[in-house]
C-alpha cells in the first residue's frame, strides 16, 4: 500500500497514543510488569538471520515481514500488503481493535519498527516498539521461551483503516526531494549512501537520490541496542534539518525497513509530519529512469 498524497496532510497524523501505553517506546520492564495480561499482544517481528529463533519472548506471536506481513507480489521486499491482507493477517495473529500491541526483534530496535510503522499506517495506534527488544530483555534476566514465535489462538477483530501518506511511493519522494519544506533522510550506512560499498542485492546500483541526506539509523541508538534519549535525538534530527525546520520528514533505507527506524527516533523526537519510502533505495534504484548520485 503506497500512496503519493503528502505526509503532511491531516488524515496521515496518528492519533494519539491510548492510555496505558508511555509512548512509542517501551522498556523491558515495562512489558515484564503486563506480560500475559488480557488484551496485549506480543509481537516477534524479526527478520533474516533472527527470523524463527528459537527462542523468544514468552507468549510472543510471528509478526513475519519476510512471510505473511509483505506483498511478495511487489519488486520490492518487505513492500506494504494491501489493506485487505493486512487485516486477515492480523486476525489471524488474534489482534482486535482494542489489543494492546509491543513489537521486537531479535537484533535489538531494527526490524520491529517496520511492523510498528505498518500499524500506525493501517490506523492503528495501540502499538510499542520494545526498546533493545529481545538483547534487552535477556540482559535483563528476563524469562524466554523455547522455540520460535507461534500463535494458535482464536481470531481477532483488527480492522485496517489505511492513512494515506505515512507510507509512500517515488513520485512522493521525487516531489519531497525538489520541496525545500521537506528533507529525505536516508537509514542506510554511510558507505552504501554514498555508493562505495556495493549494495547487497545483486545487480542493484549503487549511491543515493539526488537531495538526500545520510542519517544510518545506528546513529539514533546508543550502547546496548536502546533509542537515544528525545533530547539527543532532535539535536540529531535538528543538525539536519537546518535552521529552519523542514515541516516534512520522508525516511529511506534499502527496502523500507530501517527506515521506520528513523520514523521512530522522529516521532520519539516530536516531529510529526513524517512519511516512509515503502520500496525504498530498491526501488528507486532500480528504476533506470529516476536518477542516482554517489560520492
Amino acid at each position: 500500500m503506497t500512496t503519493t498524497r503528502p505526509a503532511a496532510e491531516a488524515a496521515a497524523r496518528p492519533e494519539p497514543l491510548p492510555e496505558g501505553l508511555p509512548g512509542p517506546l517501551v522498556r523491558a520492564d515495562w512489558l515484564a510488569r503486563r506480560l500475559g495480561e488480557p488484551g496485549l499482544v506480543v509481537f516477534d517481528a524479526s527478520v533474516g538471520a533472527h527470523r524463527g529463533a528459537d527462542r523468544r519472548i514468552p507468549g510472543a506471536r510471528p509478526f513475519d515481514l519476510d512471510g505473511a506481513l509483505s506483498d511478495h507480489e511487489a519488486p520490492a521486499p518487505h513492500t506494504m500488503p494491501a489493506a485487505a491482507a493486512f487485516e486477515e493477517a492480523l486476525r489471524a495473529l488474534g489482534v482486535d481493535d482494542t489489543s494492546t500491541v509491543v513489537v521486537y526483534d531479535g537484533a535489538g530496535v531494527y526490524s520491529s519498527a517496520r511492523a510498528w510503522w505498518m500499524l500506525r499506517a493501517m490506523g492503528f495506534d495501540r502499538a510499542a516498539v520494545l526498546d533493545g527488544g529481545l538483547p534487552a530483555w535477556t540482559a535483563a534476566q528476563l524469562p524466554v521461551a523455547a522455540g520460535g514465535p507461534a500463535y494458535e489462538g482464536p481470531r481477532g477483530s483488527f480492522t485496517a483503516r489505511p492513512r494515506p501518506g505515512l507510507l509512500v511511493d517515488s513520485a512522493a519522494v521525487g516531489e519531497a526531494l525538489a520541496d525545500p519544506g521537506a528533507l529525505v533522510l536516508d537509514a542506510r550506512t554511510r558507505e552504501r549512501f554514498t555508493g562505495a560499498a556495493p549494495e547487497p542485492r545483486p545487480g542493484l546500483r549503487g549511491g543515493h537520490m539526488p537531495g538526500a541526506v545520510n542519517l544510518p539509523f545506528g546513529d539514533l541508538q546508543q550502547d546496548g541496542g536502546l533509542m537515544r534519549p528525545a533530547g539527543e535525538l532532535r539535536e540529531v534530527f535538528a543538525a539536519l534539518t537546518g535552521e529552519r525546520e523542514r515541516e516534512r520528514l520522508y525516511f529511506s533505507c534499502g527496502s523500507g525497513v530501517t527506515a521506520c527506524v528513523l520514523a521512530l527516533g522522529a516521532t520519539l523526537a516530536g516531529y510529526s509530519c513524517l512519511a516512509v519510502y515503502d520500496g525504498s533505495w530498491t526501488d528507486w534504484a532500480g528504476r533506470p529512469e529516476l536518477p542516482a548520485v554517489t560520492g
